[in-house]
């Protein structure tokens, strides 16, 4: 199934306080990483999330931040992060996606947080636009849904 054969996005119920995010965003991108955000923002509204934002040079420092906000310990109930790598000429397109996602997940599951991760790794910019884009399917939506279901996981599993 592609995004575009997906429904669009909707917010799960969640047991509890509102909860609290992180937002870690990449904007190289601006346009892209732009439209991510105002459609992650809708869906955190529909659970009227407490939002902290924090902006990092690229995705490379996309797992740098978690790491960092994680040991200062202020706590979040969740954290999204979005950024964007459009394929250059080079082998650095590589190296980049590979490191940004492996550290965002290895951190992720090393502290076991609810992370919602919308870094696109495209080949052109008009793909990113048409996965950030106003209307239809955002991958800034679904990062905060998946974030949101990771939250009410763990508060379901919770002692």
């Amino acid at each position: 199934m592609s995004t575009a054969d997906a429904p669009l996005p909707v917010a799960p119920r969640l047991a509890g306080a509102a909860p609290r995010i992180l937002v870690i965003s990449a904007p190289y991108y601006d346009q892209v990483v732009n439209g991510m955000m105002a459609a992650a923002r809708e869906i955190l509204a529909q659970v009227n999330a407490d939002l902290t934002i924090v902006e990092v040079a690229g995705a490379y420092e996309l797992p740098q931040a978690l790491a960092i906000a994680l040991r200062v310990g202020r706590k979040f109930d969740g954290y999204i992060a979005l950024g964007c790598v459009v394929r250059g000429e080079t082998d650095h397109y590589d190296f980049i996606c590979g490191a940004a996602m492996d550290g965002l997940m290895r951190v992720a599951t090393g502290h076991a947080v609810c992370l919602g991760t919308a870094l696109l790794t495209v080949d052109t910019v008009d793909q990113a636009l048409a996965r950030s884009a106003e209307t239809g399917a955002n991958k800034g939506a679904e990062a905060a849904v998946a974030c949101l279901k990771q939250i009410a996981l763990a508060r379901n599993l919770a002692p």
